[in-house]
Order: structure tokens, then C-alpha cells, then sequence
């Protein structure tokens, strides 16, 4: 049993390390000139770099939003996890953690989505998706597996 608990908790952790990533790194897309993220565009010319904030679209902002409470409800899973692992009785499922995690994967999922669907009229056609935008695509699945694991699971003494 404890080595489930410490599989779950490595993969709550390995989620919630990549919603941070991606939405702190600046590459969610990027060229050979330039990346852009959630919060900045920087770009590279005549040998300096120069980062202007990102559009104040609500588009932008909804993502923005989004990613933010996704690790919001992660951080407060993993919370909930460790208090119902002292309080619950036994026998008792993790409903709660489990629905705050499958909220974070939904969050992180309508994020990437919207600005997979909005970019194009954003971002110019020579740009491609960087690493932070495909981070948060790996992070949904773990998110909501990680989820779907707190709610089957039972606690046992």
C-alpha cells in the first residue's frame, strides 16, 4: 500500500511540475526569432532581445485563467490527499481529491485548447508550438489519470 501511495503522489507531483512549466516558460510557441507564451512575446532584433506583455485579448486571458487554476485545484488535491490520508476512515474513497484533480485536467485541457484554436489568428504561419504547449498536453492526461486513481482508491489501514 505504501508504495501505491508513493506512485500516485509521484504522479500527482510529475502533473503539477508540468502545469507549472508550462505555464511559466515563455516557448509555447516560437521561431527562429522569436517565442511567445501566456504572458510575453519576446523576439530577437538587430542583436537585442526585446519582450513586449502578451495581447490583452480575451482569448489570452481566458488561457491564462485557466492555466492558472489548474494549478490551483492540483495544489489543493494534493492537499486534500494528505488530509484525507490522516482523517478519512477506513474504507473511505478520496471523491474529493479525485474531483479536484479531474477539475485541474479539464482546466489544463480547455486552456490548450482554446489557444490551439485561437492562435493561428495570432501567431504567424513560420511559428511553430514549443515545449511549454505540448507540456500542458502531457499534463492533462496525467492530471486526469492521477484523478481517476484518487477516486477508485480505498483507504486501507
Amino acid at each position: 500500500m505504501l508504495l501505491l501511495l508513493l506512485g500516485i503522489i509521484l504522479l500527482h507531483v510529475a502533473a503539477l511540475v508540468l502545469l507549472f512549466v508550462s505555464t511559466i516558460v515563455s516557448v509555447w510557441t516560437s521561431s527562429e526569432t522569436s517565442t511567445s507564451d501566456l504572458w510575453y512575446n519576446c523576439s530577437t532584433s538587430n542583436g537585442g532581445y526585446h519582450c513586449d506583455p502578451a495581447s490583452t485579448g480575451e482569448w489570452i486571458q481566458a488561457v491564462q485563467a485557466l492555466m492558472i487554476l489548474s494549478i490551483i485545484f492540483s495544489c489543493l488535491s494534493l492537499f486534500l490527499f494528505f488530509c484525507q490520508l490522516f482523517t478519512l476512515q477506513k474504507g473511505g474513497r478520496f471523491f474529493l481529491t479525485g474531483t479536484f484533480q479531474i477539475l485541474a485536467s479539464l482546466f489544463v485541457m480547455s486552456g490548450a485548447i482554446i489557444y490551439t484554436v485561437t492562435s493561428p489568428d495570432w501567431v504567424a504561419q513560420t511559428d511553430t508550438f514549443g515545449y511549454s504547449y505540448i507540456l500542458a498536453w502531457v499534463a492533462f492526461p496525467l492530471a486526469l489519470i492521477s484523478g481517476l486513481i484518487y477516486v477508485i482508491l480505498r483507504k486501507r489501514e
